[in-house]
């Protein structure tokens, strides 16, 4: 299960970030509220994830595939270019996450 709570920690955290640019450093009403409750949600659901996943492991995990996943949505909602460069970091932390989750120790049994 805190696997899961991480997913939805991640999830809430990629739609609150996605939503800042949109928010216009928080001088738009309706974009402030979702970067608002999506990190509320998103600090709640890590809490609960930090029960069964170490925290430098969670640690890791959100911010790896957070940041992939805002790469991404740069690139598609907002025209940010992604070099090769850029797609081979990405690949790389995707590539770290992997080992983190399906080789290491560290990640825990749950």
């Amino acid at each position: 299960m805190a696997w899961l709570y991480l997913a939805v920690a991640i999830l809430a955290e990629v739609i609150a970030t996605s939503a800042l640019k949109a928010a216009d450093g928080f001088t738009r009403p309706g974009p402030t509220a979702i970067v608002a409750v999506g990190y509320a949600i998103a600090f709640y659901f890590l809490s609960l994830a930090l029960r069964g996943v170490p925290i430098g492991v969670a640690y890791a995990v959100w911010s790896g595939v957070g940041i992939v996943l805002i790469s991404l949505i740069g690139w598609r909602l907002y025209g940010q270019v992604l070099d090769a460069p850029a797609l081979a970091g990405i690949a790389l932390i995707v590539a770290g996450v992997l080992v983190l989750k399906l080789w290491s120790k560290s990640a825990g049994a749950t």
